[in-house]
């Protein structure tokens, strides 16, 4: 039994080499915490990404030329100019998304085939009420802010800028989907609407419009559940010919029809002589002035300052006239 006995010396020995292996032991705990630490990134379940960042790039391209041709197109209608630029692509939560507007507002239920579900279109009434009064022929002139529901003529007249809103998104999805985009309905109250769970993510479009001295948002939520199948098609190699497409017959003739009411300046050149200021100043009723001009030789017609046509003078039921004979060759 005495040579199981383990002497001080042994004994210290031994706790001296089991501190040392503890010691070790955290140590390496220590280095791996730090190193899985390195690896831990925040997580916020409230506001979770669904949607790949190659998709979001995408869906912004997309939507800064739908900007850019809605602008012009709201433009043509309201004939003023009308500022329309791409503020934001971001994702959030439904309920986060209703609960930052404003009540009431013009709050558009959209159906979007084949896509599932609805798309919502919110325009703020302080940029709705003075386009009303321009398609009434008012001016740009803002006025004090309104804050009621819009009546069934208003939302009649509000049609068609929402009508005019689906065209233009419609041609932007087209290389992505053919969307019949259509409006199911329109509410003032977005926090009575429900078309999706309040935790579901959704992606929401927002645009900066400016109208004279009146300036708005508009919005538009795309549900993640109405994208989720097609998410492998919005991808940015898509876009990379957009926009550089050549003249189709159809656009030609949808700009043509659009241009056949614009008013153009026709000026005809008579003659052209040098006098001197005296002469000039001394002209009366009955002087004539003499030119170079050969009667024989076509007039010149201009349009917008651009010589188009030859053109010979003459007379038509009894008033001052020319007959166009030709093109000017460029």
């Amino acid at each position: 039994m005495s040579g199981d006995v383990l002497s001080q010396a042994e004994v210290e020995s031994l706790l001296s080499a089991m501190d040392s292996r503890e010691a070790d032991v955290i140590a390496d705990a220590a280095t791996s915490r730090i190193r899985h630490k390195e690896k831990v990134s925040p997580y916020d379940f409230k506001r979770p990404e669904r949607v790949g960042k190659e998709q979001m790039r995408s869906l912004q391209t997309m939507h800064e030329a739908f900007g850019r041709n809605f602008g012009a197109s709201l433009s043509a209608l309201l004939r003023t100019i009308v500022e329309l630029k791409l503020t934001s692509v971001d994702q959030l939560t439904y309920s986060e998304f209703v609960f930052s507007l404003e009540n009431p507002t013009c709050f558009n239920l959209i159906n979007a085939a084949p896509l599932e579900g609805q798309l919502i279109l919110d325009i703020n009434l302080s940029l709705l009420f003075p386009i009303i009064d321009r398609l009434l022929g008012g001016g740009n002139d803002s006025s004090a802010p309104i804050r009621r529901p819009l009546t069934e003529i208003e939302l009649r007249l509000v049609g068609r800028i929402t009508d005019l809103f689906c065209k233009e998104m419609k041609q932007a999805w087209g290389n992505v989907l053919e969307l019949d985009l259509t409006i199911d309905r329109v509410e003032s109250n977005p926090q009575l609407v429900q078309i999706v769970p309040p935790n579901e993510v959704v992606v929401l479009i927002s645009f900066e419009l400016t109208l004279g001295e009146a300036r708005g948002m508009m919005n538009l939520c795309i549900p993640f559940n109405s994208i989720e199948r097609i998410s492998n098609r919005l991808s940015s190699n898509s876009w990379v010919s957009y926009g550089k497409k050549s003249a189709t017959t159809e656009n030609i003739k949808r700009i043509s029809t659009q241009l056949n009411d614009a008013l153009v300046e026709v000026v005809v050149d008579l003659a052209e002589t040098n006098i001197s200021t005296s002469d000039l100043i001394g002209l009366r009723v009955g002087d004539i002035i003499a030119t170079e001009k050969d009667v024989a030789r076509p007039l010149v017609v201009s349009i917008e300052g651009r010589p188009k046509f030859h053109a010979q003078p003459g007379a038509f039921k009894g008033r001052k006239a020319i007959q166009v004979v030709g093109m000017v060759d460029t």
